[in-house]
């Protein structure tokens, strides 16, 4: 049975890190805004109903104009004001979501490499479990360090994993668990967090190396590269 599904689009950062004036979504990478290459293979799934953005107040009139009209993404429904935090933008994004779409994905706007399966996957198993996101397994050693700079001890990282996005869940479970955490003043770096601390468990599809978060200048270099590997497959 398909289940109404509406992308939710955190695009309101400032990109501190990245340096410079211009927030890192709107960096160009092969020659396209970053926001760009995440919207093109959302507004392409036919798992994707809708897509609402969450970006800057000040920078809604050049998404709709030089984003969304530009570049024809009619699955954009709505463009909201972000907020200070990315948990916060999620939030005002979760609040346009109508009632009757089932699944709510989320997906960062600087993570420009994510692909069709795993729209898919995240979404089958939110569907079937509550809540699902992409990760892959931490594959370098671990070390623990105290706040001397000295190491406290190796961890074990057979069952570790690092977070991505997409991440998908049920509607009335992320909504439960944004109301939950504004209550009682909890900020995570993630939704999954959020859906966790309600009790509630969270599958793992496998993600991929290639899905990077572009939060530093040297990630523009590796995304070029990446962007270079596709073209020649």
């Amino acid at each position: 049975m398909v289940r109404r599904t509406v992308a939710l689009v955190p695009a309101a950062g400032r990109g501190l890190r990245m340096g410079g004036t211009v927030p890192k979504q709107f960096l160009t990478l092969g020659g396209q805004p970053l926001l760009v290459h995440s919207l093109r293979v959302l507004e392409a799934s036919p798992a994707i109903h809708g897509i609402i953005l969450a970006v800057p107040e000040t920078e809604r009139e050049y998404c709709l104009d030089r984003i969304v009209v530009a570049h024809g993404f009619k699955k954009v429904s709505k463009i909201v004001a972000g907020g200070e935090h990315r948990q916060d933008s999620v939030r005002h994004a979760l609040a346009e979501v109508d009632g009757e779409t089932e699944i709510v994905l989320v997906h960062d706007a600087v993570r420009p490499f994510l692909t069709e399966r795993m729209v898919w996957e995240v979404i089958e198993l939110a569907a079937k479990h509550g809540a699902a996101i992409v990760a892959i397994p931490m594959r370098d050693t671990v070390k623990q360090v105290g706040a001397d700079g000295a190491v406290e001890r190796t961890v074990d990282r057979r069952h570790l994993w690092l977070a991505q996005t997409p991440q998908a869940f049920r509607r009335d479970w992320l909504e439960e668990a944004h109301r939950k955490a504004q209550l009682e003043g909890v900020w995570a770096t993630d939704d999954a967090h959020l859906v966790e601390l309600l009790g509630r468990r969270v599958m793992v599809a496998e993600g991929s190396g290639e899905n990077i978060k572009i939060t530093r200048p040297e990630d523009m270099i590796i995304g070029e590269a990446i962007l270079a590997a596709r073209a020649r497959r």
